[in-house]
C-alpha cells in the first residue's frame, strides 16, 4: 500500500552495493554532508556474505580493519610453467562481503540524516527540479539521485563495444587435509581446459586446510551451474582435496565492457559502480575502482554542487588499453591465456598492479603492453581506429 506523503531527500541511492556504501560512508567520513538528508534503498537487506573482494594495495586504506586475510605472494600458472610472484611492496587482501556491510552499516546508523530502507526501486524519473523515485511499497523524491542498478540491456542492446562477463562460481571449503599454502594467493592457474574459452582457477586460502576455490571466466556466455562446480570438484581431486565440506557458496557475474555508461549521467542523475562504468574492464575487478571513483566523486560533490551530475567522468588512456583487450577477448576467447601468461611470465609483477591500479606513465605502460603478444594487439588496433 503506498503512502500518501511524498518524502523528499536531498540524495537518494537507488541500490546499496559497494559503490554506493563506499560513497555514502565517505560522505560521513568528510563531515560535509551533516546538513544533508541521504536515502538508501535496496531490496537486499545486506545481511549476508554475498561475496568476497580482493584488491591489492601498497599503502594503508580506509578498509584495514575489516580486511580479513593478506597475502605477500601469489602464484601464477598454465598447463606449461608456474610463477611464485612475489608482491612487495603491495600485499593482496580480502574482504568478506559481509563484514564490509556490517562496518558501514555501523558507521552510517550513528547519523539521523541517514536513512536505509529495505525496498525494492520500481520506478525512477527525472524532472526539471527533482528527481522521482517509486518503490514497492512507498514514493520519494529527491535533488540529486545515485543509481548503481545496473541495466544489462544498456551494454546488451548495442554491437560497437564488446560485452563479455567474468563469470564464476567459487566455493569455501574445509579439507582434511593440509593441501593449501596459506600464505600464497593462486591468482589464475590456467592449467584447467580452456574449452576454447579464457578459463582458470583463483584460489584464496586462509589456512593450511581452508580456501576460496573459484572457477573463472572471461566469456561471453555463461554455464550451466553444474558445470563450473564439476571443474571445482576436478581441481580439488588434483590437489589432493579428497575429503573435504563445503562451508560456502558464492557466484556471480561481472560485465566487462568499455561502453560509456557515464553518457546516462544527467543533469541529476549520476550512475555509479557497475552501473556507472566503474568497474575495471579489461579484469572485472571492482573494489579498488569504487574506492578511487567514490573519493572522487565526494571531491566533485564538494566542488562542483550546482555542476550537472553528467559531467562527473574522464576518460584515460586505459580505457584504450582496456578496449583493445576486450575486442581481442571478444574475438577470439581463446587467446586470453596466452595473454596473460606472456605477461606474468617474466613482467615485474609490482609493475603490472601499478598498471592495472591505473597509475603507470606512458613509458611504463609500454613496459606492460610490450610482454602481450603483439599481432593480436596491433590487429585490434586497427579495427578500433577504423570504428
Amino acid at each position: 500500500m503506498q503512502s500518501s506523503q511524498i518524502k523528499h531527500f536531498d540524495y537518494i541511492f537507488t541500490g546499496t552495493g559497494l559503490a554506493a556504501l563506499m560513497t555514502v560512508y565517505k560522505m560521513v567520513l568528510s563531515g560535509k554532508f551533516s546538513d544533508k538528508s541521504i536515502l538508501l534503498l535496496d531490496d537486499d537487506a545486506k545481511k549476508t556474505n554475498d561475496r568476497t573482494w580482493c584488491f591489492w594495495a601498497n599503502e594503508a586504506t580506509l578498509w584495514n580493519s575489516i580486511i580479513s586475510k593478506k597475502w605477500n605472494s601469489a602464484l601464477f600458472a598454465n598447463e606449461n610453467f608456474n610463477r611464485n610472484l612475489e608482491l612487495k611492496p603491495y600485499q593482496y587482501n580480502q574482504i568478506r562481503g559481509l563484514d564490509f556491510y556490517n562496518f558501514v552499516f555501523k558507521a552510517i546508523s550513528k547519523h539521523s540524516n541517514i536513512t536505509f530502507l529495505n525496498e525494492k526501486v520500481t520506478d525512477i524519473n527525472e524532472l526539471e527540479t527533482h528527481v522521482f523515485v517509486g518503490t514497492e511499497a512507498n514514493r520519494y523524491t529527491c535533488n540529486y539521485l545515485f543509481n548503481s542498478i545496473y541495466t544489462k540491456a544498456l551494454a546488451l542492446n548495442q554491437t560497437k563495444y564488446p560485452v563479455l562477463q567474468q563469470h564464476f562460481v567459487g566455493w569455501f571449503i574445509k579439507s582434511e587435509t593440509e593441501i593449501f599454502n596459506s600464505e600464497q594467493a593462486t591468482f589464475m592457474d590456467f592449467s584447467v581446459e580452456q574449452r576454447g574459452n579464457t578459463r582458470f582457477m583463483y584460489v584464496l586460502p586462509t589456512s593450511k586446510t581452508e580456501s576460496l576455490v573459484e572457477y573463472t571466466l572471461f566469456s561471453e556466455d555463461l554455464l550451466p551451474k553444474e558445470e563450473y562446480e564439476n571443474e571445482i570438484q576436478i581441481y580439488l581431486r588434483n590437489l589432493g582435496a579428497d575429503q573435504y565440506k563445503i562451508i560456502e557458496k558464492e557466484q556471480g557475474s561481472i560485465p566487462m565492457t568499455c561502453y560509456p555508461f557515464w553518457k546516462k549521467n544527467t543533469k541529476r542523475v549520476l550512475n555509479i559502480g557497475t552501473a556507472g562504468g566503474w568497474t575495471k574492464a579489461s579484469t572485472g575487478y571492482t573494489f579498488k575502482n569504487s574506492d578511487k571513483k567514490s573519493s572522487e566523486l565526494i571531491k566533485f560533490l564538494q566542488n562542483n554542487f550546482s555542476v550537472k551530475m553528467s559531467s562527473f567522468h574522464k576518460k584515460n588512456k586505459f580505457w584504450f588499453y582496456d578496449l583493445l583487450l576486450l575486442d581481442i577477448l571478444h574475438r577470439h576467447n581463446e587467446l586470453g591465456s596466452s595473454i596473460f601468461s606472456s605477461l606474468f611470465k617474466k613482467g615485474n609483477p609490482a609493475l603490472i598492479f601499478k598498471f592495472l591500479d591505473e597509475e603507470t606513465t606512458f613509458i611504463e605502460d609500454l613496459k606492460v603492453i610490450l610482454k602481450c603478444p603483439r599481432l593480436p594487439f596491433i590487429k585490434a588496433l586497427f579495427r578500433v581506429l577504423i570504428k
